[in-house]
This record gives structure tokens, C-alpha cells and sequence, in this order.
């Protein structure tokens, strides 16, 4: 068994706590959060003018509960909102408590944790919990400033006494101190705040917050708000989605907006944690770095080449994530490497054994040739979705301009090209093992003839989809005659998978009876 996959599932937490100024206040929420086994605290962010602090702590799934309510207690305890005072909304002691999937957890993990969580956090603290985002119990209640409009003043009033204002768990009124709390399941979160000088730009601030919010008809998976922290004016945002809506784009639009009205950026920040493709797509970006990818990053490669490479299982929740990379074109090369893989087993299996001495030699030549088709592939998985990743960055060059229009169609089309020669190269090498897959289940050890079956069964199958991945790069071309001759050879490489797949078949039925 692959020890990755014993390891507990990881999930992050993100509490947010209405107290920023009170250090000894701070180190108790967090110190209890951080005394669950199997906790690791990322990240403690304190906001004075918000009068805020935004928590960052991963646990196993099973664990995350009972430390996001230690903290939750801790605050109730300790934070008192009648006294409280802040620019941040709020409408709790403990604000609102996100839980968000890593690797192996899924979304619906999430929302069973949150729905625990608040079940606990109604019945055991007497807090009002009110469920949101992808835990949301009704639609009215997904967004989180719908939950929490008005604030803890509103809501001393409305719940109670509004039928909408039920809360999901816990007593249909307000804790006196600590209020009620928002607790949810959602995805990666970046919070960015830009700052746009003295406070006499609070009003334009909050013009421009206006606009670049979703909810304004701005951009699109943006929240924001415009308030003054410490003397300036900040427009602050929460970016639910940096596929989306990158963190360059949020603050290209900002200054934009900002500059119409007669103020311009100083500064911006980050709050808490953020990917670092977010900031590596940023950075490419502000210099007009062309093709850049991950794949260019060299801590990337060291992980790599010190970690082992990412678990299976990491793999495959990458995959099954929205993100549009690992795709197809990877999962192609994943299964071709698995093929090779029962290919090279086969080979072992037959090596060394008297019954098949007159295929020895031939069956250690089959086994290295499988090694290296199998490590190759492995590094194809990586290559593919670069090579995406570098098509996106070109449909992302500007267009304002002839000049622009070109130099971008240019990037466009040679961007395809690679997206299409990688894949290309994933189909010849799953040609090969379908190959060396037929010459096992005809010559190797019987008593693993199934084995080599499904090995060539799944090179075909590779094969098949990485020239679904040629031909989809080509048919995006706008000069397609530079593609027709790679689509050419994926339909020949194919045809010679599909007629390996079919000997090994038949030998395989014939062995198996």
C-alpha cells in the first residue's frame, strides 16, 4: 500500500475573530486552537483598525472541528461586541469560520464539518450559527454579507423576531457578548486590500469598491468594500476565485477606477495565505513575462526531485478540482505510465523463470524499455499541463492594439503548437507500451497474462486521449495548416495502439480461455 494514502486528510480552517488590538486576547484564541493533536498554524493576521484577526490553521478532518471550537469558545469568552468597535463588519465574536478542501478532502467533507461544527457551537456555546456558502441551508444565505448585514446591532434586533432571520443551529436569539456566527464550507479565498492614500479618498473608496465588486457589475468573483484603516483609504476585497479574477487584474482595475476619480494607488496587501500560482501569475504579468509556467519556478523542481513527486492521491483530487490543469492530456500520460508500469511487471514476472529461458533476454530488453516508457510519461503528466498553462497565458496578452493583436496571435499559435507536440509525444510512447503490452501477453508468464491485457488496454485507451489532446489544440489554431501534419501522425499512432491492443486481446482470451 502507497503510504501516501493512509496519511489523514488535511483540511484548512480559516476563523475570523472581531479583536485586533488586544494581544493576550489574540495569543488565548490561538493558543487553544493550536493545543488540538495534529494541528498546524499557519498564519495569525491582526488588522488594529479592523479590530480583526484572521486565523490560519490546517488539521486532519478529524481534528478541525473540535480545534475550530476551542477557538470559537475561547472568543466567546474573551470578546465582548457590546464594547467591540471596528471598520470590519462583523456580526461575532467569532465572525465567520470557513472550512476549505486540501488535496485529498472534498467540498462535501467541508460542508459536514461546518454543519458539525455549528451544531456543536448552538448547543454547547448558546451562539446563533447561521450556515453559508457551500454549507448554505437557502440561497438568501450564500453570501456572506447577506448573513451579515446590519451588523451584531441588526441582528440583536432581527433574530428573534424575523422569520428570516432563523438561524440554522443554536437559540433563536443573539449571545449578549459574543453574538452569532457565520460558519460555512468554501473554496481558496485571497484576501487583498489596496490603498489609495490619505482618508480624504475614503469617498472614492468606496465609489471604486463599488464598481469592481460582482455584486456593482464589476469583476466577477470580487467582493469589496471601501474603508479607512489607519489614516488611508483601502479598497479591501476578497477574491474567491483567482482563476477567475487573478490578483493583478483585481488591481489593474482599482487604479484604473481610482485614477478616474482623482486618486492613485500607494499600496496593497495580502492577507493571510495566498497560492503562489496566484502570485507567480501576478508577477509574470507586471513584467510581461511570455510562456511563463510553474514548470520555469526552480523550488518547484527541487520539491519535485526531493519529494517523490505528488501522491496518487493528490493527483487524482487535482484532477477532479475546477482548476483547468492537471487535464485530459495529463491523465493520459498518468494511465500510459501505468500501462507501462504492468508492462515492466509482467517482464519481472517472466525474468529468471526455466518455463520461458528461451524469452529471457528479450523480456529484460521488453522490462528496461518499459522502465523508461514509464518515466517518461511521468514527466509527460507535468509537461502537459505546462503546456496548457502557457496557452492560457497567451490568451491573456493584451488586445487593444494592432501591434498587440498580432504579437498576441503569435503567442496564441505557438503556444498550440507545443499543447499539441507534448500530447503527440504521449501518444507515441503509449503506442510503444501497447506494443511491448501485446509482446507480454504473448510470450510472458501466463499466469499474469490478465496483467499484460490491461496494460495494453490502457495504453490504447492513453493513446486514444492524448490524440483527443492533438487534434483539440490543432482545431484551435488559427493557422491550422501548421497543425494538420501533427494531427496526421496522431491518427497513425493510434491506429498502430488500437492493432497492438487487439493482439495482445487475443491472446490474452485465447490464454484465459
Amino acid at each position: 500500500m502507497n503510504p501516501e494514502l493512509s496519511l489523514p486528510k488535511l483540511v484548512e480552517c480559516v476563523p475570523n475573530f472581531s479583536e485586533g488590538r488586544r494581544p493576550e486576547v489574540i495569543d488565548a484564541i490561538t493558543a487553544a486552537i493550536a493545543a488540538v493533536d495534529g494541528v498546524a498554524l499557519l498564519d495569525v493576521s491582526s488588522d488594529p483598525s479592523h479590530n480583526r484577526t484572521v486565523v490560519t490553521f490546517v488539521a486532519p478532518a478529524n481534528r478541525a472541528v473540535e480545534a475550530a471550537f476551542r477557538g470559537v469558545a475561547k472568543a466567546r469568552d474573551l470578546i465582548d461586541l457590546t464594547q467591540q468597535t471596528g471598520e470590519h463588519p462583523r456580526i461575532g465574536a467569532t465572525d465567520v469560520c470557513p472550512f476549505i478542501p486540501l488535496d485529498e478532502s472534498t467540498m462535501d467533507e467541508c460542508v459536514a464539518l461546518a454543519r458539525e461544527l455549528g451544531a456543536r457551537v448552538g448547543k454547547e456555546l448558546d451562539i446563533p450559527v447561521f450556515l453559508y456558502e457551500k454549507a448554505a441551508s437557502r440561497p438568501d444565505r450564500v453570501n456572506l454579507a447577506d448573513v451579515r448585514r446590519g451588523q451584531f446591532e441588526k441582528a440583536q434586533d432581527e433574530i428573534g423576531t424575523n422569520p428570516d432571520r432563523v438561524p440554522d443551529f443554536g437559540p433563536n436569539h443573539v449571545h449578549a457578548t459574543a453574538g452569532a456566527t457565520v460558519i460555512g464550507a468554501r473554496p481558496f479565498l485571497v484576501a487583498y486590500n489596496v490603498y489609495l492614500g490619505p482618508a480624504t479618498n475614503l469617498a472614492v473608496a468606496k465609489e471604486v469598491a463599488k464598481v469592481v465588486r460582482a455584486s456593482g457589475g464589476g469583476l466577477p468573483c470580487v467582493k469589496g468594500l471601501g474603508l479607512e484603516v489607519d489614516g488611508q483609504a483601502q479598497v479591501s476585497m476578497n477574491l474567491t476565485d483567482t482563476d477567475t479574477t487573478p490578483i493583478w487584474k483585481a488591481y489593474e482595475a482599482v487604479k484604473r477606477e481610482a485614477e478616474a476619480r482623482g486618486a492613485s494607488p500607494t499600496w496593497s496587501e495580502i492577507v493571510g495565505l495566498v497560492p503562489e500560482r496566484a502570485l507567480f501569475e501576478t508577477a509574470a504579468h507586471d513584467v510581461q513575462l511570455r510562456g511563463f509556467s510553474n514548470a520555469m519556478v526552480l523550488d518547484h523542481k527541487v520539491r519535485g526531485a526531493l519529494g517523490g513527486g505528488p501522491s496518487l492521491a493528490g493527483f487524482v483530487s487535482s484532477v477532479a478540482s475546477n482548476a483547468p490543469v492537471p487535464g485530459g492530456g495529463s491523465v493520459a500520460a498518468h494511465v500510459g505510465a501505468l500501462g507501462g508500469a504492468l508492462a515492466e511487471m509482467v517482464a519481472g514476472l517472466t525474468i529468471g523463470r526455466k518455463k520461458y529461458a528461451a524469452v529471457n533476454d528479450e523480456m529484460q530488453t521488453l522490462a528496461a524499455e518499459a522502465a523508461g516508457l514509464r518515466a517518461r510519461l511521468a514527466e509527460l503528466v507535468q509537461s502537459d499541463a505546462d503546456a496548457y498553462s502557457v496557452v492560457g497565458a497567451a490568451y491573456k496578452f493584451p488586445k487593444s492594439s494592432p501591434e498587440e493583436q498580432a504579437t498576441r496571435g503569435a503567442a496564441i499559435q505557438a503556444a498550440l503548437v507545443t499543447a499539441a507536440k507534448v500530447p503527440l509525444e504521449t501518444a507515441r510512447a503509449c503506442a510503444a507500451v501497447a506494443a511491448l503490452a501485446a509482446v507480454c501477453a504473448e510470450k510472458g508468464n501466463t499466469n499474469a497474462a490478465s496483467d499484460a491485457g490491461v496494460a495494453a488496454l490502457l495504453a490504447e485507451a492513453a493513446c486514444r486521449g492524448a490524440a483527443y489532446n492533438v487534434r483539440i489544440n490543432v482545431s484551435a489554431m488559427e493557422d491550422k495548416a501548421a497543425g494538420a501534419p501533427l494531427a496526421d501522425e496522431a491518427a497513425r499512432i493510434v491506429a498502430s495502439a488500437r492493432a497492438a491492443a487487439a493482439s495482445a486481446v487475443t491472446a490474452v482470451e485465447k490464454m484465459i480461455g
